[in-house]
């Protein structure tokens, strides 16, 4: 539980993936939708390929972490088996074709780096993105590429928070 609620205060601290920020209440308990959080969805098809596509969800409820404490719009990922990760990409990283190596929330805090997927779909990333990495048993192509392949992009390391389930989440 400890670590879904860290993950969902990084997701909310994100608001750079938040359906029009502009227009978002300043106190949870002015409006009664919830924010939509839009993530990037590695995934793997019943061919063994795999795809990335945007997904959004909206399962927030207004909640307040504290007695006394102002409402704001919680989110919450459980599941068993789960562990945060901190990762450094190295300037010029590559990461040839690989599998996530388990149901994953990856969350960029610094630096950009690429994903792209069997399909030929290559997406690039920074701050404020989101992706959630599931393309675990996918079948190895003519070339022999399996899952995806991963990379920093630019001059500067890429820093990164991840989530890791033993299993996917129910609620992606």
């Amino acid at each position: 539980m400890v670590i879904a609620v860290l993950l969902m205060g990084l997701l909310m601290n994100l608001s750079a993936n938040i359906q029009n920020p502009e227009s978002l209440p300043s106190r949870a308990s002015d409006s009664a939708s919830p924010p939509v959080l839009t993530y990037w969805h590695a995934w793997t098809d019943e061919n063994g390929v795999s795809h990335q596509n945007q997904r959004q969800t909206d399962r927030f409820q207004q909640k307040s972490f504290a007695e006394g404490a102002e409402p704001q719009w919680v989110g919450k990922v459980q599941q068993s088996g789960g562990q945060v990760v901190f990762s450094v990409l190295p300037v010029g990283w590559i990461g040839d074709w690989h599998e996530n190596p388990k149901p994953q929330w990856i969350i960029p805090l610094s630096g950009r780096w690429f994903v792209q997927t069997m399909d030929g779909h290559r997406v690039e990333m920074g701050p404020g993105d989101i992706s959630f990495g599931e393309d675990q048993g996918t079948q190895a192509d003519q070339e022999g590429r399996k899952g995806h392949l991963s990379g920093t992009v630019g001059d500067q390391p890429c820093v990164m928070v991840i989530v890791q389930f033993a299993q996917t989440p129910e609620t992606v």
